[in-house]
């Protein structure tokens, strides 16, 4: 029988390993990306090189245009993106309310598909100090999530997956490797270039790096000279 589960596909390392982990599960993985207004579309190049490799069953792009709103250093140029090391604090690449939007549009997919499960890269170990990527978030959105639909109300459970939560970087890249992700494929620079080339400067690129370096494998990160 089909087991179908939504996988949110950033195009970087995080959402490709937690694709390579609901694939192992036996989920048929529905993936979906997100234009919102970031300062490239490299990633979303990546997500659907990533959704190709891993064998997603499915793979959409919806436009976000949160752009509008700017409020972030993804979504207003005018905003530098930070490169002098990851700081305490909520950092300027806070995009507000992206993962709630997103999980929201991936619950109403869900949905449509029969699905009972969603899948999320989020990470409270390695992380950014984003407010939406707490399992305290994740759990609140879950039960919000099983109140707000019909299947939560004809009783049954929506689930919201999070299974690189509690993990460090190295920890997930070490599982992915695992799963046969190649991590060639992604992009995770804030400011990459038109060709996908990370910038190794910005918290995500450091961040990144470091993983790799934890994990004891080779770092197949293309830079820009």
């Amino acid at each position: 029988m089909s087991k179908p589960a939504i996988v949110l596909l950033s195009g970087g390392l995080d959402s490709a390993t937690c694709l390579a982990m609901a694939r192992s599960q036996g989920f048929d993985c529905y993936c979906l990306s997100f234009d919102y207004g970031q300062r490239h579309n490299a990633e979303l190049l990546a997500a659907a090189r990533i959704a190709k490799a891993l064998g997603a069953a499915g793979h959409r792009v919806l436009d976000l245009g949160l752009a509008q709103f700017g409020g972030s250093a993804l979504t207003d140029t005018s905003i530098p993106v930070p490169t002098n090391g990851v700081q305490p604090g909520i950092p300027v690449t806070y995009v507000p309310a992206r993962n709630t939007i997103m999980l929201s549009l991936a619950l109403a997919w869900a949905e449509v598909l029969g699905s009972l499960d969603i899948f999320v890269g989020v990470n409270a170990v390695d992380y950014s100090g984003y407010p939406d990527c707490r399992p305290e978030y994740i759990a609140a959105f879950e039960t919000m999530a099983n109140l707000a639909t019909r299947a939560g109300v004809e009783g049954h459970k929506l689930s919201i997956h999070a299974p690189l939560i509690a993990l460090s970087k190295g920890e997930i890249i070490r599982a992915g490797a695992a799963l046969g992700v190649n991590y060639g494929l992604t992009v995770s620079c804030y400011q990459a270039d038109g060709e996908g080339r990370a910038c190794g400067v910005c918290d995500s690129c450091r961040l990144r790096a470091e993983g790799f370096a934890a994990a004891s494998i080779p770092d197949p990160t293309r830079y820009r000279s």
